[in-house]
């Protein structure tokens, strides 16, 4: 197998792995909570944003450029998502279309490059000494990029049928689901501070 496919394929199990990334689908899956089908290209720039910052922390910390304990970065990751979620709760509906909702992709960014730094020393092991990091780093997220719209085009087709198609209330399904997701992300942070 080629190194391109092989990285690719680990950065798209990255984020479909529900067993051990599942941090990772609640954090898109709160980046993505407000917005429905017909946002489409608003959560590709976020995830896009998302993968960038991902990208620039992985690649920083993969070539010991810069090194954060990781207990610190497991604890922030579940941060990252219930900041996400939570500032869900307080987004009117009507504000969702504007231009002021153009502020989650820097936090999109932002978290991303935390994100980053947690699957840092899992590919450092991977690569060892390598100093060929490019092609391998490349294919990553661009895997990472793939499971992210995989993720993304389950969560559109679930609001499709329960708000387009059910009728169900969009700040209804905004509350439930962001409301969810504070709560595992609590319970990650508790479990991994203690």
């Amino acid at each position: 197998m080629g190194e391109f496919p092989l990285y690719f394929g680990l950065g798209r199990e990255h984020i479909l792995d529900y067993v051990n990334g599942y941090d990772h689908i609640l954090f898109v899956l709160a980046l993505c909570a407000v917005y429905l089908v017909r946002d489409w290209k608003k959560i590709l720039i976020l995830v896009t944003a998302f993968t960038v910052g991902h990208s620039i922390t992985l690649a920083l910390a993969t070539l010991n450029i810069i090194s954060v304990n990781s207990q610190l970065i497991e604890f922030l990751i579940p941060l990252t998502i219930l900041i996400t979620a939570v500032s869900n709760l307080f987004k009117n509906e009507a504000n969702i279309d504007s231009r002021n909702i153009q502020v989650n992709y820097f936090f999109a960014l932002f978290f991303g490059l935390i994100h980053g730094m947690g699957f840092s020393n899992y590919l450092r092991a991977i690569l060892g000494k390598s100093h060929q990091i490019l092609t391998p780093l490349l294919a990553f997220n661009l895997g990472l990029e793939f499971g992210q719209i995989i993720v993304v085009t389950f969560f559109l087709a679930i609001s499709y049928i329960l708000v387009d198609w059910l009728k169900a209330s969009r700040r209804d399904w905004k509350m439930v689901l962001s409301s969810a997701i504070a709560g595992i992300a609590l319970i990650l942070m508790k479990d991994r501070l203690f």
